[in-house]
């Protein structure tokens, strides 16, 4: 029985190369396939966008603008903004009540200018009351009429629509309302359990009959709605009655202690009817500081945007515990609006309680927006309100000819290291610039994709650690050939001599590898903006070196060992016998005698 083949003792190279080159081609794939192909350039580089904050008090407590809480408004913006610390943005205070906060090229101005400044303050409150501004619509029926208005359908916990009880003959709760689609193109709701289908809310007229209001109705007739019933207190009844949300001067923040009722408008208005919603609410039910984590992702079911949210052991028990009041009650108040910075996103209707601590606002949404909102949602309210005063376009500080002249200088140093590799290595040379190569094209693509997904921006300072990086990649392959040459010194053949040599070349390698990636985790955890940049190309090309002489260079030098050209010392190989001092032993000689103790 013939016994399997045996493997070969210097392994199988191949498999090595092929894995890096495979890697580098998918990452070339992707870079144009995504259209990342170049990397984004730092301020210093490109120029960029500054937004100007300016702290508001709250009424009543000037004392609130100081130090303390402007370092906390500042370190919030950059954690929003500098995500991983590696994009380059820069929030710095100035004066006493200001922030400027400069974001590389490349960024949406526009959506910066919107998100940066919000307070990211979410509360989750009952509605008692909601209505159209700007739309005429009949008043709601006496406690003595009786309303028949068809009720609008809500999803279950199951996700099985189920239609809503009518409100009770009599009852006091009936409450004036118009069309309006619910989960529609601009309204965030909450879904899951909580989203309702995009049916139209029909208005109950006087006399009992539901009467949509069209968008026509919506144009020419006055905001008349009035909130008549008496399940909400007088005060806020007069605050509903008046407030007027088709006017921007009124969609202001009417946020009010937690334990209080206000009244707010909708972020957006209906995508019907043109108009916005305004909202009569009751006390805070769960505050956003209950959520745990917040992220954007992608529905399951509708492929749609979403930010997904994660309650804390208190905030699970309160979303469940209200979630199964607002169940047993009728339109509109077993809806639950969620207010973010004083304006209601959404005020999806509730059809059963939902247990487990999830949630999931749903509507508008693309990549970016939810991206942005669980952004502000998982590093935490500002101190501070804060107003813009102005967003304007930055100018390089250093520009293109500065950049030109560090490509330059990146070329010419590593001109030099080919020449030298060449000369010295001649044969072995060509496999130090083929490393080169790789690790030169595995950087340049990482850092397009990382430009693209986390930010990242190529600045002056990091790139001179690509530059530095050239000289690190290049001593790793002189230290693996020296180490071959000692071992050939010895009188071994090439084959045994490679093998031999790469344990202690990695060893080396690994050390010296080590020390520069420390050197550059400690750059960037304890400075700041520029040198970051450095320090993060520093330690990805450190972390590439590793990967090209253990997937590259050792696999291509073993493959190369078993070539005449090389093994045989070809004066050209840079391995020739003669030129490094190589003496054949005598045949026949005998070993000296070991010399006898004393």
């Amino acid at each position: 029985m013939a016994s399997p083949k045996s493997r070969p003792r210097d392994g199988y190279p191949g498999r090595a190369l092929s894995l890096i080159l495979a890697v580098a081609v998918a990452l070339v794939a992707i870079m144009f396939a995504t259209g990342n192909t170049k990397p984004r350039l730092g301020i210093d580089l490109a120029g960029g966008t500054s937004v100007t904050l300016k702290a508001v008090a709250p009424k009543g407590d000037p004392g609130a603008v100081n130090s303390t809480s402007m370092n906390e408004a500042v370190s919030i913006l950059q954690q929003r903004v500098n995500g991983l610390g590696v994009s380059e943005a820069t929030v710095q205070t100035q004066g006493s009540d200001t922030i400027v906060v400069t974001i590389p090229k490349g960024t949406d101005s526009t959506t910066i200018a919107s998100e940066i400044g919000k307070t990211a303050k979410l509360y989750f409150r009952p509605v008692l009351a909601e209505a159209p501004s700007g739309v005429a619509v009949s008043p709601s029926p006496s406690s003595s009429g009786s309303s028949s208005a068809s009720p609008k359908p809500s999803t279950s916990a199951t996700g099985t629509a189920k239609p809503q009880a009518a409100a009770p003959s009599g009852g006091a709760s009936a409450l004036p309302s118009a069309s309006k689609t619910q989960g529609d193109a601009v309204t965030k709701d909450l879904t899951a359990a909580t989203a309702s289908p995009g049916t139209a809310k029909p208005a109950a007229s006087a006399s009992g009959k539901p009467v949509a209001a069209t968008p026509s109705t919506a144009a020419a007739a006055p905001p008349t709605t009035s909130l008549t019933t008496g399940t909400v207190p007088a005060d806020l009844t007069a605050q509903f009655n008046a407030l007027d949300c088709s006017k921007s001067a009124q969609r202001l923040n009417y946020q009010t202690a937690d334990a209080a009722d206000t009244v707010a408008c909708s972020s957006d208005p209906d995508p019907t009817t043109g108009v916005y919603y305004k909202y009569a609410l009751g006390p805070v039910a769960v505050p956003g500081t209950n959520i745990s984590s917040a992220s954007a992702g992608v529905s399951q079911q509708t492929g749609a945007w979403q930010v997904n949210l994660s309650f804390n052991g208190a905030g699970s028990s309160q979303f469940t515990n209200v979630t199964g009041q607002l169940a047993t009650k009728t339109t509109p108040q077993n809806q639950f609006a969620i207010v973010l910075d004083g304006q209601v996103q959404s005020a999806p209707s509730v059809a059963a309680a939902i247990p487990g601590g999830q949630a999931q606002i749903t509507g508008s949404f693309d990549q970016q927006s939810a991206g942005a909102l669980a952004n502000v949602l998982n590093f935490g309210a500002l101190p501070l309100t804060f107003q813009q005063q102005e967003v304007v376009t930055v100018s390089p500080e250093l520009g293109g000819s500065q950049l030109t002249a560090g490509l330059v200088s990146g070329a010419i140093g590593l001109a030099l290291v080919i020449l030298y590799s060449l000369l010295y290595y001649r044969g072995l040379g060509f496999v130090a610039i083929a490393g080169l190569a790789v690790s030169a094209l595995l950087t340049y693509s990482i850092m397009a994709l990382l430009g693209a997904t986390i930010g990242f921006a190529l600045n002056l300072p990091a790139v001179c650690g690509a530059i530095v990086a050239i000289g690190i990649t290049a001593d790793s392959f002189v230290v693996y050939f020296e180490r071959i040459r000692d071992e050939l010194r010895t009188g071994a053949s090439l084959r045994p001599a490679v093998q031999r040599a790469w344990p202690k070349a990695r060893r080396t390698i690994l050390v010296a590898d080590f020390v520069s990636f420390l050197a550059a985790a400690v750059l960037f955890f304890f400075t700041v903006s520029k040198v970051q940049g450095f320090a993060f190309t520093l330690g990805l090309t450190t972390l590439l070196d590793v990967v090209v002489i253990f997937l590259f260079t050792k696999p291509l030098i073993t493959l190369l060992a078993r070539r005449k050209f090389f093994a045989n010392g070809h004066p050209m190989s840079g391995l020739d016998p003669k030129s490094l001092g190589v003496h054949p032993p005598i045949r026949g000689g005998r070993r000296p005698a070991a010399p006898k103790e004393a």
